[in-house]
């Protein structure tokens, strides 16, 4: 597996079709863009997070050079710390352990290339397999907070999870 910039005139078509139902999508993104996924969207969206936090998309390809993967990162300069969001597979290479070993080369990628000491991210406990998939690559719950977000009649919470450079294997 490799990583590589997203781009949206190639990528997009591809990873459009892998939320196929609301609830993957809430799961995906928190309802930051709409369902369907649609490209305008979509671009709005990597726009502003750019803006706002230096993020950078990027797609997790196998070796034949197939998109697998997708997500993005920020970084905090002060406070040497990353955020991974809009973590993203391919559901057909779900359970493979293909997302474990995309999120080890982003966690890989970002302490090399930033000098982070950290990198954090949300999940929502909702969603178990993701969960499990980050606590795997080393992972912990840092914060939890319950019915941060609302999903239909359902209220989620939402897991701030943080892995330590000196703890990544």
């Amino acid at each position: 597996m490799k990583l590589r910039p997203f781009e949206i005139d190639n990528d997009f078509n591809i990873i459009k079709d892998w939320i196929t139902d609301e609830r993957t999508h809430a799961f995906w993104c928190a309802n930051h863009t709409n369902f369907p996924l649609e490209r305008e969207d979509f671009s709005l969206l990597l726009k502003e997070i750019k803006e706002m936090f230096g993020d950078a998309p990027y797609v997790a390809t196998s070796d034949e050079g197939e998109v697998e993967g997708f997500f993005c990162f920020g970084f905090n300069q002060e406070a040497k710390e990353a955020m991974l969001k809009f973590v993203m597979l391919d559901g057909s290479k779900r359970g493979k352990g293909l997302g474990k070993e995309m999120i080890k080369l982003a966690v890989n990628y970002i302490f090399e290339k930033t000098g982070a000491e950290a990198v954090q991210l949300n999940v929502f406990p909702e969603n178990e397999r993701a969960k499990k998939c980050y606590e795997g690559v080393g992972f912990v719950e840092r914060k939890l907070t319950p019915g941060a977000f609302k999903f239909k009649d359902e209220a989620w919470g939402r897991c701030n999870m943080i892995l330590r450079k000196e703890d990544f294997k």
